[in-house]
């Protein structure tokens, strides 16, 4: 990967986000000078700022962000640089309704919010274009200025778009993929119901129809062509901003959301991918509401994995620093002393190298009035910014981990197809939550780091560096993906996969062979029968061996076919003694097909019998309160451990090892406080 100012591999930074539009002049220098002896050494500016640069269409003065500028030039402040065009400007909604994004009943989202445009509309695009360039042209070659954000967390608020210009871009996007209204409708099933269209301009976006019925199929290219729409407005201004960036210069985009591909993203326009962490959600009075109470912030860690399959050395341009929450919605507590830092340190531990806190100073007017801060209303010292300050001392001293990778043996393989269908299709997303959620919980518990591995966005060798890969649901399946994983197999791997494996079609159709389909050879299973766990059916057993498991949410009747081996069997109702886990070797590997769901225990036994749980446990004991995360390389290796309880914890060092924060040796049992963070060299 490429070096630049943010990540470079030698060192951590610290960063913050800045909105000097939102202050009188006469307070930036003093924030600024205040943010650099805290220890901020970035900041964000601009992404919502659209007219400081053009308060009327074709009207365009800089010399706000220009005296802004300077002050950074004279300060030293390092400036990431954001696109203005989540919040498109008055003047613009006004004279062209047409760029704004509808409902399924075609009403218009009017001015007052943001991301209330659609990508699509051809008057939009111009506009961006043209800011986008002004912006790049003036401000690119200025010295502070390191990197630029485009837009801002994009797809977030809605992922749906309904606008007449996406309904016109959506027949476009499907004429150059099917080619014919032929194969449209034959992709579509549009047999079913009477669906058939003879004509290009019967097709819209889907709309509002009697009890929410929509064709899957077309909701499924649906969703691809969101996320083509959402890559190509992310690539128009990249495209823009690389003709005026200095060498060493990058450009990054923030977020996570969903309908888009951030892997195709990233790998068409960016040089690398940041995202915006809020661990506090998890205590979210209106918005949250765990199974797993003990894994309430710890999850986030879920959602870091899913951003370090696509860039697995990352940025956070947004991370938590205060209490949440608009005036609409999204109530949560400020952070508890040390949380501030547990969540800087759950970042670092997956790989991020750059962290920039949202926001230095917490607004006084607006949507995010208790979307705090470091610094509350009156910018009093307080104790979060005592705690940034003390972060900034930590992050020197963790400088060794910088540019160092997460080291996980264990993936779960994941790919859009299905994660978009899973979206849609109710039977495919039940299983497929749950199990991700399991095998993450128990992954968690027996402190055996994870990887995503998406297989749209992967290779044979890359997937050689997996000692156990779990697909859980992938109910489409490819040729390609399947022999993919059948090289994986022969060459040593171990594949595990769930129910409701390979029975659709890349159009979500459905297939008419013998399940599990393109898989039925890979695992030597063969599906005679399914059904979702009845709600008379009680608990739902299995038994493996000498240990028994619980079924979870549905239950393939699986039996070996050629070259399978019956690994266990149901003990409970209508399949009792029929096959619930079938194998087959081939090569120097195995692959397993699993006829139910992941419950927590299913996943820990399986991650137990494979050899897989707890790789690290040889040299450190640490409780199920705590979570471990490794960074390295074949030289060095860094264990993270983070406590997330308001209690102390105790862990057993079984070898000396070296404590990056402390400086100290550390060997026997060691007492981490609430909220405590220790990060050991092995």
């Amino acid at each position: 990967m490429t070096k630049h100012a943010i990540l470079n591999g030698t060192k951590l930074t610290l960063g913050a986000c800045y909105y000097p539009e939102h202050w009188p002049e006469s307070m930036w220098k003093e924030d600024l000078l205040r943010m650099l002896d805290t220890g901020i050494e970035v900041i964000r500016i601009a992404e919502f700022a659209w007219s400081k640069t053009e308060p009327e269409e074709g009207v365009f003065t800089f010399d706000f962000f220009d005296r802004f500028l300077d002050l950074c030039d004279e300060t030293g402040m390092k400036v990431i640089f954001g696109t203005p065009t989540a919040t498109p400007p008055a003047w613009l909604t006004e004279k062209y309704p047409e760029v704004l994004n509808a409902d399924t009943e075609g009403i218009l989202y009017r001015h007052g919010a943001r991301r209330h445009y659609n990508y699509n509309t051809v008057v939009y695009r111009a506009l961006t274009e043209r800011i986008v360039t002004r912006l790049a042209e003036h401000y690119a070659q200025r010295k502070c200025i390191i990197g630029w954000q485009i837009d801002n967390e994009l797809n977030c608020e809605t992922n749906e778009f309904h606008s007449e210009a996406d309904s016109a871009a959506f027949r476009i996007f499907l004429k150059e993929k099917y080619g014919s209204l032929d194969a449209l409708n034959e992709a579509w099933g549009t047999v079913f119901w009477n669906q058939t269209y003879t004509c290009w301009q019967e097709i819209h976006v889907p709309r509002k129809t009697i009890s929410d019925s929509t064709n899957p199929h077309e909701v499924l290219d649906y969703s691809r062509f969101v996320s083509a729409s959402a890559r190509g407005f992310c690539k128009l201004q990249a495209d823009i901003l690389r003709r005026y960036l200095k060498p060493g210069d990058f450009i990054t985009t923030n977020g996570m959301f969903g309908r888009l591909d951030n892997h195709q993203m990233t790998e068409e326009s960016l040089d690398f991918y940041t995202y915006d962490s809020y661990p506090n959600f998890a205590y979210c009075l209106d918005a949250y509401n765990p199974d797993d109470r003990d894994l309430r912030d710890r999850r986030w860690s879920r959602n870091l994995m899913e951003v370090r399959s696509v860039c697995p050395i990352f940025g956070i341009m947004e991370q938590q620093s205060g209490a949440n929450g608009w005036n609409t919605r999204m109530e949560a507590p400020t952070p508890r002393p040390g949380q501030l830092t547990l969540w800087t340190m759950q970042s670092i531990a997956h790989g991020a190298d750059f962290i920039s806190y949202f926001r230095w100073r917490t607004a006084t007017m607006g949507t995010e009035i208790y979307w705090h801060g470091i610094l509350d209303y009156s910018g009093r010292e307080n104790r979060r910014i005592a705690e940034v300050r003390e972060v900034r001392e930590k992050m020197k001293k963790l400088s060794p981990v910088a540019g160092k990778p997460y080291m996980a043996r264990v993936a779960i393989a994941k790919d859009y197809d299905n994660v978009w269908d899973a979206e849609l299709d109710k039977w495919h997303g039940r299983v497929a939550w749950a199990s991700e959620m399991a095998l993450f919980n128990a992954a968690q518990r027996t402190h055996t780091p994870m990887d995503f591995v998406y297989m749209d966005h992967t290779t044979p060798e890359a997937l050689k560096q997996y000692k156990v890969i779990f697909y859980p649901h992938p109910g489409i399946m490819t040729p390609e993906r399947a022999g993919m994983l059948a090289q994986y197999v022969k060459e040593g791997g171990t594949v595990v996969f769930g129910c409701r494996s390979a029975y659709k079609n890349l159009t979500g159709q459905c297939v008419m062979d013998r399940l599990p389909g393109l898989l039925a050879e890979l695992t030597g299973a063969d599906v005679q029968e399914y059904s979702f766990i009845a709600p008379d059916a009680g608990t739902a057993t299995i038994r493996w061996g000498e240990d028994t498991m619980e079924a979870a949410v549905f239950m393939d009747l699986v039996e070996p076919g050629e070259g399978g081996g019956k690994e266990a069997v149901y003990t409970s109702d209508v399949y009792a003694g029929g096959g619930a886990l079938v194998s087959r070797a081939a090569g120097a590997g195995k692959a397993y097909y699993y006829g139910s769901a992941f419950t927590e225990a299913a996943a820990r036994l399986f991650l137990e019998k494979m050899g897989a749980a707890n790789p690290y446990g040889e040299m450190l004991e640490v409780p199920e309160s705590c979570e471990l995360a490794v960074r390295g390389d074949g030289e060095r290796q860094y264990a993270f451990i983070l406590n997330y309880l308001k209690t102390p914890a105790e862990i057993r060092v079984r070898k000396p090892m070296k404590d990056l924060m402390t400086g100290e040796m550390l060997e026997g049992t060691v007492k981490l406080p609430a909220y405590g963070v220790s990060v050991l060299e092995m």
